[in-house]
């Protein structure tokens, strides 16, 4: 009986074994899972080709906010450069002299405007008479200022294309307790003034106007800003 019982043991013990190599065989013969990749890590390739996307898609709008700003620009230096070519050729009035260097040079002002030293002058004609700030406004759609006197010899050609019965506004402006300004930053020096006697004569007057006084001639006067006068717009000439 012990034997038999062994032998039986021993045929278990085998078929046991068998078993287990038989397991064995299979998984290694059983195909692999892929490992699933976390695609929030940083190495993931998904992550990687979003990122160039988006950097991408950055690019473009830059390029493309770029181009439409240049554009922008370059139409208006267009129409800049198309109405300086209209004006240089059909509104000029030009003189031509010689500089000590014996080169010839075009001194030119735009139409109905008068030319002295290095600059043009006009009495605008459109508007009779403005306030000082509406007509340093009609002067700078010209492409000038109200004028800036710096000399008697400047002073004295301009009275002498002005009327003796009106007042003009000049580009001189309080900007307070009687500090004088020139409107293009012009240092302002007492020498270089033609106020009248007296003037100026009120704090509540800031504007400065060119007035012809019977018994002293042409000079300078303060009055509120808000009057409405003529004016004397100036820019500077065109060489050619």
């Amino acid at each position: 009986m012990e034997e038999n019982e062994e032998e039986e043991g021993g045929k278990e013990e085998t078929k046991m074994k068998l078993t287990s190599h038989e397991m064995n065989v299979l998984l290694l013969l059983a195909p692999r899972e892929k490992p699933i990749r976390d695609l929030s890590k940083p190495g993931s390739p998904s992550l990687l080709l979003t990122s160039l996307m988006v950097l991408l898609l950055l690019l473009a709008i830059t390029f493309l906010v770029a181009f439409i700003i240049y554009f922008q620009k370059y139409s208006q230096l267009l129409e800049e450069k198309k109405a300086a070519k209209d004006i240089t050729h059909n509104e000029l009035n030009c003189t031509k002299s010689v500089s000590p260097m014996e080169d010839k040079v075009w001194s030119c002002c735009p139409k109905d405007w008068k030319l002295f030293g290095s600059h043009c002058y006009l009495v605008p004609t459109v508007s009779s008479s403005a306030s000082w700030n509406k007509s340093e406004e009609n002067c700078s759609r010209m492409g000038a200022h109200l004028v800036v006197i710096q000399s008697q010899e400047e002073q004295d050609f301009i009275t002498g294309i002005l009327a003796t019965h009106a007042a003009y506004f000049i580009g001189l402006w309080d900007t307070g307790h009687r500090q004088w300004q020139w409107i293009d930053q012009t240092p302002y020096e007492e020498s270089i003034t033609f106020w009248h006697n007296g003037e100026p004569s009120s704090d509540n007057e800031k504007c400065a106007t060119i007035i012809y006084r019977r018994n002293t001639g042409w000079g300078w006067n303060d009055i509120s800003c808000s009057l409405k006068q003529k004016s004397v717009c100036q820019m500077k000439k065109i060489n050619l």
